[in-house]
């Protein structure tokens, strides 16, 4: 008798305890392999293929774990939503994930931007830390759930550059009745300097800086702001953006549709998001400093942020954080871990990373 017989004929003749286990078996097996397809929405374009690439390679890793049962269709900025809108089409179920960076629904809750950067924060491996180690994964799921969905870390940039800027700024002063696209939570901390911040996807962002209907702008970093060709409109190149000591970049995921995947679905989304959140931060650090030198071969002017603004920008920045923790309790909730993790954090990185780096950094600009 043949497995398949066997199975049929116990079902049928043995007692409802071993029916239900006979009828279980092969079920069982199939429902941990279904066939599922979603489709994820990006906030930002191809062109911008540091991050772009990384979704590709966040379903090229969910689809080969899965033998192709789990496929993920990506597209990109304004193919099925805009840019700025893909979280919203996430919570009413038009699509099923997209990746995004959350400060920019800080429009929603200001809240948003600690999943991915405020001014004068954590650096890469800090954020890192705060959501795998130090307790952030859980504070922004408790966030998260509010809006229905899910989230992993899925890529960072690194300490991102200052920005664009069509003339030189040096003070406070140059500040004033700046048109400045930016994004996230630094527009708020640059307003009180008088900054008219704006908010614009990477595609539109050329045409408005070449028009003049923004003086300046910031998006990422030497790599993908070449690509995007500022330097043809702008050439003065500010760094550091304090307001992103890095920018975490995020997979929502439609919390009813993620829950109801099966177990090794759920595990496989997780480690393909964290796979491919180091594969984005290694690309731009190895990207970033050949774009740099090109870039310098333009005529592009790099100058830093003088200690006056940095300065007038944290007082504003922490400002701006207590008197929100004072209005704000769902604010309050992360930012009271976030800032404790911060300051231990900073405590530990000033001993042995900070020494380090600045003696290494100095060697090398003395040439030796």
């Amino acid at each position: 008798m043949d497995r398949r017989s066997f199975i049929a004929k116990a079902g049928i003749t043995t007692s409802g305890a071993v029916l239900g286990t006979a009828g279980l078996a092969a079920p069982a097996i199939a429902q941990t392999t279904p066939t599922i397809k979603w489709r994820l929405v990006s906030s930002f374009p191809k062109s911008t293929d540091a991050i772009y690439g990384s979704s590709e390679l966040f379903a090229k890793i969910v689809a080969e774990a899965t033998d192709g049962k789990f496929q993920i269709q990506l597209y990109p900025a304004g193919e099925i939503v805009p840019a700025l809108q893909v979280l919203d089409a996430v919570q009413n179920d038009t699509v099923e994930a997209c990746h995004t960076s959350s400060y920019y629904f800080i429009g929603k809750d200001l809240t948003f931007a600690f999943g991915s950067a405020v001014p004068f924060g954590l650096n890469a491996r800090q954020m890192q830390a705060w959501i795998y180690q130090g307790g952030g994964q859980q504070i922004l799921d408790d966030f998260y759930a509010n809006y229905g969905v899910v989230s992993f870390l899925g890529g960072n940039t690194g300490t991102q550059m200052g920005g664009w800027f069509r003339s030189e700024i040096n003070t406070v002063a140059d500040l004033k009745g700046l048109k400045f696209r930016i994004g996230g939570i630094g527009g708020k901390v640059l307003a009180p300097l008088g900054v008219v911040s704006q908010q614009i996807a990477a595609s539109d962002i050329y045409p408005a800086l070449e028009k003049g209907t923004i003086d300046a702008t910031e998006w990422v970093g030497p790599y993908d702001d070449e690509r995007l060709g500022f330097w043809q409109v702008a050439k003065y190149y500010y760094y550091p953006a304090f307001w992103e000591g890095s920018a975490a970049l995020h997979y929502m995921f439609n919390k009813k549709k993620f829950e109801a995947l099966p177990e090794n679905y759920k595990a496989i989304v997780k480690a393909a998001a964290a796979i491919a959140h180091s594969d984005m931060l290694a690309a731009y650090d190895v990207r970033n400093y050949a774009a740099m030198v090109r870039l310098a071969g333009h005529g592009v002017q790099l100058r830093p942020f003088s200690r006056e603004i940095l300065d007038a920008a944290y007082a504003s920045a922490f400002k701006l954080y207590d008197d929100t923790a004072a209005s704000s309790p769902t604010f309050k909730k992360v930012y009271e871990p976030w800032k404790k993790f911060r300051e231990e954090s900073y405590r530990w990185f000033r001993v042995a990373e900070f020494n380090f780096d600045s003696y290494v950094y100095g060697q090398q600009a003395a040439g030796k």
